[in-house]
């Protein structure tokens, strides 16, 4: 039976002139600027030749930080297990190099224990996302979503008690409200597990994180931001400039709705086009690049379907400084994650 060469991670991969890392909040940990995401292009239904080969490449230019989350697939948790090939035939050697994340707070498996933000889901959830990965912990895990119903106070102890025993070295929030927030950071530095990241959507489209002062706290209280769609789903490249292509998310209504696109975001967006090739950029270049220009920004998560992909997305390390404000749409556009 045939047998690939062992892998080798390049050993220029801290080299790249474009590699650059942050200072998550107040912490030791140094994340990329351009982090990758595996919601999608990970899951049972993707060819893992073509994963392996895209998260390879990933580490190779010196993208460290994996995130992932228990129901990312599809199906539900074949992420997590794709990540736990992974690292059988890839990155054990470079484990202490990576920075894993995973997450719980959404719908996972049946009955009142299998979604939100309850100490028996949160426990039980990472329980199943180590043995997928074939972890003994995790670097970061998220609570993925506030949970109106369970006390604060019980999943913020959850996340305490997961770091206390060693399952998660650090603990994150996602897409929790101000208030909220401001509970979690408190809670957590109370008990010795400071609050490392926060994890929201933060685009051109989208700029909620910034107006309800969420970047802002996180900035002036130590916490780092990591934003999710960053493209707004493909909104923020170049495939929807001339409409509605044959084959994209929004026309097989994939994440994207076609009424999404209406005459005044399209010309909204062919302006944002004009802006970056003014600045000698793609649209998509340039959507990245505003993220990491932004107060509080520690790096953006990507997805990537291919490792040309992924290769334009690194060109956004780097670019210059915005010498003016881009105007806001006048209505955010929401896309599903």
């Amino acid at each position: 039976m045939f047998q690939s060469e062992p892998y080798l991670a390049s050993p220029s991969r801290y080299d790249e002139a474009g590699v650059r890392f942050r200072r998550c909040g107040r912490s030791g940990v140094l994340l990329p600027e351009v982090s990758l995401g595996f919601w999608h292009n990970f899951g049972s239904v993707d060819p893992y030749e073509r994963s392996r080969e895209i998260a390879r490449y990933a580490f190779d230019h010196g993208i460290t930080h994996f995130d992932l989350a228990n129901n990312y697939g599809p199906i539900y948790g074949s992420a997590e297990e794709t990540m736990g090939r992974l690292v059988d035939d890839t990155f054990r050697p470079y484990r202490d190099e990576l920075f894993i994340a995973t997450k719980a707070g959404y719908d996972m498996w049946p009955g009142p224990y299998g979604n939100w933000g309850s100490r028996k889901y949160l426990m039980a959830s990472l329980h199943q996302s180590l043995r997928r990965m074939h972890l003994d912990y995790v670097d970061l895990f998220y609570s993925h979503r506030y949970d109106p119903a369970t006390p604060l106070e019980e999943t913020l102890q959850a996340l305490v008690d997961i770091v206390r025993q060693g399952k998660a070295l650090y603990v994150g929030i996602s897409r929790w409200p101000l208030e909220a927030l401001k509970v979690a950071e408190t809670y957590l530095r109370q008990h010795d597990v400071p609050l490392l990241i926060y994890q929201g959507r933060l685009n051109l489209l989208d700029r909620e994180p910034q107006q309800a002062g969420i970047l802002d706290f996180c900035a002036d209280h130590g916490i780092g931001f990591i934003s999710f769609s960053p493209l707004a789903q493909g909104l923020l490249t170049d495939r929807y400039l001339s409409g509605i292509p044959e084959g994209s998310r929004m026309a097989k209504g994939k994440f994207l709705r076609q009424e999404m696109l209406t005459p005044q975001l399209l010309g909204y967006l062919q302006k944002l086009n004009e802006t970056a090739a003014q600045r000698g950029e793609t649209l998509s270049e340039m959507a990245l690049a505003w993220i990491l220009h932004q107060r509080g920004i520690t790096s953006v998560l990507v997805g990537a379907s291919s490792t040309a992909q992924l290769e334009k997305n690194l060109r956004s390390v780097g670019a210059p400084a915005f010498d003016c404000e881009i105007p806001m749409f006048d209505i955010n556009v929401s896309t599903t994650a």
